[in-house]
């Protein structure tokens, strides 16, 4: 039992050390000259529709979520978005006995601040998980626009929280 602790423990403090490393990555910004989003990773994998509609859903949350730090001469905010995966959903998925939702979807990106010249001054990956319920009712035509929606406000949400501010 105690060499059980003992090892958590080091887990634990290594994944803060790994944590705090990638953090240093990305410098403390208090303003961005404007926000972007890049959806041509998922475009090339044939997302097409889906990706635009993520692109202006994502990019309208994190105007929201960055509105008191948007404007002047600082460098750009540019979220490079890599992965989207909307499982199939269909109801709970819950099996008696075995507990909870197991279908959840994932959105991976990548936060760049991109200086005046193009050159990248920092970068921060992130990756948004949240259950495939989210987006209401499943039967309901405007169920996936609505998922879309969720998992673009929640990402926008944890990257204004995990930017470090000046």
């Amino acid at each position: 039992m105690l060499l059980r602790f003992w090892g958590r423990l080091a887990g634990l403090i290594l994944l803060a050390a790994a944590g705090s490393a990638a953090a240093d990555e990305f410098p403390a910004t208090a303003r961005f000259s404007d926000i972007r989003v890049d959806v041509r990773p998922l475009r090339d994998k044939g997302a097409g529709l889906q990706a635009e509609a993520l692109a202006a859903d994502l990019t309208e949350a994190l105007r929201r979520n960055f509105s008191d730090r948007i404007g002047g001469r600082g460098p750009r905010l540019v979220v490079v978005v890599s992965s989207l995966s909307l499982r199939p959903y269909a109801g709970s998925g819950a099996r008696p006995g075995l507990g909870g939702n197991f279908q959840t979807d994932y959105l991976e990106g990548e936060a760049l601040l991109v200086g005046p010249k193009g050159q990248i001054l920092g970068r921060h990956p992130q990756m948004t998980a949240m259950p495939s319920s989210y987006g209401g009712a499943w039967y309901d035509p405007q169920f996936e626009g609505r998922r879309l929606a969720a998992i673009a406000d929640i990402y926008a949400q944890w990257l204004a929280r995990d930017l470090p501010r000046e």
